[in-house]
């Protein structure tokens, strides 16, 4: 994966007045780590964007704040948007030590085609978990994990978290017996309810306050 980089600069304006930083373009951020003072840091909205729609959880970024010539190697930890226009509020990143392992969650990816879906009449592929939660160095932390379901062949065949390949220097911290996927019987989809307009408005604007609040430096993790 290419080199991902941000550019970044230090927040003076905090608390509620950061929505005037968001209607000229700017995220507030913070930074934070084990050791690390919680930082206060502003992001262009479009480059931080355009950021996360190649970075995952677990993929290192280079920030650099104004003249520093150290960038710092963090992570993104947690992104906050407004559930109605999907536009960003607020991001946390966590500073890593290259030489001190971390735990984290890693999202699955699958892959394949099984031969059940076409053999048996009415036969589904039900995935149980998402991700895997491992330990790792920072440099051996993988954008995602791969679960091959091409030899899945029969009703009831599953595949374990055991059974899931793991690169280098990766430590398993789920349950191993676990089941990550499994053939069952299909089901009928069962029908969302809408959620109505007024209540996804005030869940928005509940969201903006939290990121407000977040939006005050945090004290160390």
């Amino acid at each position: 994966m290419k080199r991902l980089e941000l550019e970044v600069s230090k927040r003076e304006v905090t608390g509620k007045k950061v929505r005037f930083l968001r209607r000229e373009g700017i995220v507030p951020a913070n930074i934070y780590g084990h050791g690390v003072d919680s930082t206060a840091i502003n992001v262009d909205a479009k480059s931080l964007k355009h950021l996360l729609a190649h970075a995952g959880m677990t993929d290192l970024i280079s920030l650099k704040i104004g003249d520093s010539k150290n960038p710092l190697r963090v992570l993104v930890r947690e992104v906050q948007k407004n559930p109605l226009t999907d536009d960003l509020l607020h991001v946390d990143f966590y500073q890593v030590k290259m030489t001190q392992k971390i735990k984290v969650d890693v999202p699955l990816v699958f892959v394949g085609e099984a031969p059940v879906l076409k053999k048996v009449k009415n036969s589904s592929i039900l995935h149980l978990i998402d991700s895997l939660h491992i330990e790792a160095l920072p440099d051996d932390l993988p954008h995602s994990l791969e679960v091959d379901v091409s030899h899945l062949e029969e009703t009831n065949q599953a595949i374990h978290i055991k059974d899931i390949p793991l690169g280098h220097g990766i430590t398993l911290l789920s349950d191993p017996e676990q089941m990550a996927v499994k053939v069952i019987e299909a089901r009928k989809e069962v029908e969302e309810v809408p959620v109505e307009a007024a209540v996804a408005e005030e869940v928005a604007e509940e969201a903006e306050e939290a990121a407000e609040t977040k939006a005050e430096p945090s004290k160390e993790e």
